[in-house]
């Protein structure tokens, strides 16, 4: 089984993004984009950024129109993410000088973009949502970064990637707390309608959790009563709500309760998200298992399957 961590293999939306920046037609990308709801556009925003090679047309783009909110978000995730591919994802103490100081540089330029495309158009939430992710790459402070987090909820109060970044910015190794993190995810998901994907902010706030607990503690935390009661609640009112559906973040959202069911060894709950999923997957969190991370879900996914099929 071949796993599908693409999302344009589960959004046909970024796969036509993507189609139309290789073509260079921006009219084609602000049609798509501007048939979308603020969450799902902010999703297409940042995977159009990830594009290999699209820097030059977005900034071609950019300096033709500053006022574009969609060029302003699309560029800045651009060189966010080629700064990020510098730094890497490994621990600061991993990390050289050389690797901080170009990944510091890219986000610096990512910065002067999102700042005055967030001037132009300052009711844009994908902006707000990108500049979440510069904020914490270049550690503005937890002030600041709560309060382009406030201008996302303003505008659009269910924006997933916005929520994703402040998770991140709320752990301990961003400088927040497991007190602050996990009241913050719960309060989200309940925020959120029934059947929303919100519920996996509380799953993804245990992963966290989880990761960074001593070897031989870090199990005995997932399968504590109140984590476990946590899980299967969030689980209740989002992936396995009977009015979940397919709306941008449903892979990561399936893949992550999958993911931490799967670490308690609860099949039960796992199976469906799996059959849900397909040869889907998101890599986070799988990564954080090491090794083969395609080869982690395929083990997962047929344990749980055949466990439940008995």
């Amino acid at each position: 089984m071949t796993v599908l961590f693409d999302p344009a293999d589960a959004y046909p939306e970024v796969a036509a993004v993507r189609a139309r920046l290789a073509t260079h037609d921006w009219a084609g990308v602000r049609a798509l984009l501007d048939g979308l709801s603020p969450a799902g556009r902010t999703m297409v925003i940042r995977h159009g950024g990830s594009t290999a090679g699209v820097e030059p047309f977005l900034r071609e783009v950019y300096d033709r129109d500053p006022g574009d909110g969609a060029a302003a978000a699309m560029l800045g995730s651009c060189l966010i993410d080629i700064g990020w591919a510098i730094r890497s994802s490994a621990r600061a103490e991993y990390v050289s000088s050389q690797q901080f100081a170009e990944f510091r540089d890219w986000l610096i330029k990512a910065e002067t973009v999102l700042i005055e495309g967030a001037a132009r158009s300052p009711r844009d939430p994908a902006i707000w949502a990108v500049r979440l992710a510069s904020a914490r790459g270049l550690e503005v402070g937890s002030a600041e970064t709560r309060r382009r987090y406030d201008r996302v909820k303003m505008l659009d109060p269910h924006n997933l990637s916005a929520q994703s970044q402040m998770l991140q910015q709320l752990c301990p190794k961003w400088s927040g707390s497991w007190e602050q993190l996990h009241p913050w995810a719960r309060d989200e998901m309940l925020a959120a309608p029934p059947g929303a994907v919100q519920g996996v902010l509380v799953a993804e706030a245990h992963i966290e959790h989880w990761l960074e607990l001593p070897v031989g503690t870090d199990t005995a935390y997932l399968n504590g009563g109140p984590v476990r009661a946590d899980l299967r609640e969030a689980a209740e009112r989002s992936v396995l709500h009977p009015d979940f559906g397919r709306d941008f973040g449903w892979v990561a959202a399936a893949s992550s309760f999958a993911f931490v069911f799967s670490l308690i060894n609860d099949r039960r709950s796992a199976a469906p998200l799996f059959a849900m999923l397909g040869d889907r997957a998101t890599e986070y969190p799988w990564q954080y298992l090491g090794g083969d991370t395609a080869e982690h879900v395929r083990n997962h996914r047929r344990r749980a399957l055949a466990g439940a099929a008995r």
